[in-house]
């Protein structure tokens, strides 16, 4: 059979369904809201394949490899960035190294995101937001990288001792993701964070990143730089909306052409394609210069080929291949903050991805494993020698819109596809070779988009008000200057312990932790009604809080319910749970029913017998989507 046919096929009974419901509730007036709440089980069959669909093997190759693609070019500049935060810059088997392991556990972490965690489709990627605080740390005088004639024939490579110390403060770091997602503390936490907190923070991953991002790169040659930025932006804002005709034959229709939104779901492949390509015309018109201290170099295709000769073609990684992890007081500050930023990213694109495969939103427990998982993924990624957390990874999300494809299987697949990716060294080693220009276009665009989604999250506060305006522009200004004078002025924090300044130092000097931390503390101890601040919105839309979301087990409907725990639930493992009432009170056990905190009650008169007392004394807070 051809997938085409299959899907046309899904696509004609949904519209079927669609119609004879439509056709029923219009004879006997029926509220179409009905509808919404009593049962998305109808609503899922709008999608081509719905979260618990099991499509044939070859659909989730094809879907899967799409998704997996789509992974690799989202994180394939995190490894590129790290290996010259480390030293390693002009040591491309290194550079390959990193790559592969990042795309293992890129695997990996969606692997277990998607069977254990929160069970939606999901792909968990490299974490950009882990990067400004890494290259802080790495700016200390006792990273700061050592002359060539510094380093003698028998001492350890300088790349592997600052590789350690990074997976030390990543694991400890995430160590506390584990305990708030295990714990429920989410919940708690998502409370007191609003967009003018998240906002400054993504902005200045952005702002404070583009001269290690964007300028160290783009600055080799501007024009190729300019011409990938040119061809990514095009097809994104201008072509988003063209679809390629596709031809495609089937048994029951014969030969026939499908649209396929090509522009949109490959517009990054196709900028780094066609801006590698310049990068080659250029290299074999001998037109870019071989003298290898001129910037305009390292645009050439040809100066690392070795790489991928002598790379193997099969390498597994393993555990602390790179010497045990060193701890330090601040590594584990540098990297707790991005951890942090991390939750806040994936709770949002949890409920976004419900709404996206049109399933109810996740129940307490769902988020709370979901981000306990995440901590394990970024566990495990210190462990390999990734250098970098995981997180959930939007952009994956959106393409879900796109394709109508949510099926659970089909993002285990991707993750299949991204562990060989991972195994496969050779890939990892073809990947290393893109030129450093067109990773500095591409860098461009991204850190530019992720700004203007920052600048998009204060559609939810009220920009009339100078409170809110205050806050903000406080943030941003304190979040470039403080970092700022830090780096120029080392030596000015002087505690008395050198461990503490190490920490204050990197903290001080990370832009997404000043801006962050001055937006959350404003904005939680200025006077402000909560729509002025923006909060009664930003959670009903984004947050676990939101009145969109409503506790399960309290809906009217029993075919939600199950629903629900046919999607959220474990396999096998709830079955087992549901014999022991303990696990009712373990945030991230399946069975998890929220804290009940009785209120108090007010005394009524002796012998009276009304329901008004019963009924205070039954009333109880249930526990939000990650209640504590």
């Amino acid at each position: 059979m051809n997938i085409c046919t299959e899907l046309a096929k899904k696509i004609m009974r949904s519209e079927d369904a669609r119609k004879e419901h439509s056709q029923h509730t219009a004879d006997n007036g029926i509220i179409s809201d009905e509808w919404n709440e009593i049962t998305r089980e109808e609503h899922e069959k709008k999608m081509i394949y719905g979260v618990r669909d099991d499509p044939p093997v070859y659909t989730c190759a094809v879907y899967g490899l799409q998704q997996a693609l789509m992974c690799v070019l989202g994180t394939m500049s995190v490894p590129f960035i790290v290996s010259n935060a480390i030293c390693a810059q002009e040591l491309p088997e290194v550079r390959a190294q990193l790559m592969s392991i990042t795309f293992f556990m890129c695997g990996v972490a969606t692997l277990l995101q998607t069977t254990v965690g929160v069970r939606l489709p999901i792909i968990q990627g490299g974490s950009h937001s882990f990067l400004p605080p890494i290259i802080v740390m790495m700016q200390l005088d006792r990273w700061r990288c050592p002359a060539k004639d510094e380093v003698g024939p028998d001492d350890e490579e300088p790349w592997l001792a600052r590789t350690r110390e990074i997976q030390g403060g990543l694991i400890l770091a995430s160590l506390t993701q584990v305990l708030l997602g295990c714990s429920g503390l989410v919940g708690v936490a998502m409370r007191f964070v609003g967009p003018l907190t998240v906002a400054p923070t993504l902005a200045l991953i952005g702002l404070g990143f583009y001269s290690a991002a964007v300028n160290h790169y783009a600055e080799k040659q501007w024009g190729i730089a300019a011409f990938t930025a040119g061809v990514l932006l095009v097809c994104s804002l201008w072509m988003h909306k063209v679809l390629l005709p596709v031809p495609s034959c089937s048994r029951q229709r014969g030969c026939h052409v499908i649209r396929f939104p090509f522009f949109t779901l490959m517009s990054v492949l196709l900028a780094v394609g066609l801006g590698w390509l310049l990068c080659f015309v250029l290299t074999a018109a001998d037109l870019l210069p071989t003298n290898a201290t001129s910037p305009a170099y390292f645009a050439r295709t040809d100066i690392n080929l070795h790489v991928v000769d002598s790379t193997s073609w099969f390498t597994f990684p393993y555990p602390f291949q790179f010497g045990l992890p060193t701890f330090s007081l601040a590594g584990f500050v540098a990297l707790v903050v991005p951890t942090f930023s991390s939750i806040v990213e994936s709770v949002g694109d949890y409920y976004a991805c419900a709404r996206v495969s049109e399933t109810p939103p996740p129940p307490p427990h769902a988020v709370n494993r979901g981000i306990a998982i995440e901590g394990v993924s970024s566990i495990l990624s210190g462990m390999m020698g990734a250098s970098h957390g995981t997180t959930s990874y939007s952009g994956n999300i959106a393409a879900i819109s796109i394709t109508r494809v949510a099926s659970r299987r089909v993002f285990q697949s991707a993750a299949v596809i991204l562990v060989l990716m991972g195994v496969v060294t050779k890939f990892g080693a073809v990947m290393s070779l893109i030129p450093d220009p067109v990773l500095g276009g591409l860098n461009a665009m991204l850190l530019g988009t992720l700004v203007g989604v920052a600048i998009a999250t204060l559609r939810f506060v009220d920009l009339t008000s100078q409170r809110n305006l205050t806050v903000m522009g406080l943030a941003l200004l304190l979040g470039l200057s403080v970092p700022e004078w830090v780096n120029g002025s080392p030596g000015r924090i002087n505690t008395g312990s050198p461990e503490a300044d190490h920490a204050l130092s990197v903290l001080l000097a990370t832009p997404l932790f000043v801006g962050g931390m001055v937006g959350f503390i404003l904005d939680n101890i200025v006077p402000g009604t909560l729509k002025e601040r923006g909060i009664t919105a930003w959670q009903h839309t984004t947050s676990p809080l939101g009145a969109e979301v409503h506790n399960h087990r309290d809906s009217p409907s029993n075919r939600r319910s199950s629903l629900v725990e046919s999607i959220y639930d474990i396999p096998l493992v709830t079955r087992v749970l549901k014999r022991f009432s303990v696990f009712r009170y373990i945030p991230v056990s399946p069975t998890f029913q929220g804290v009940r905190v009785a209120v108090p009650c007010r005394k009524t008169p002796k012998g009276d017998n009304s329901k008004t007392s019963a009924s205070h004394d039954n009333l109880a807070f249930r526990g939000d989507a990650t209640s504590f």
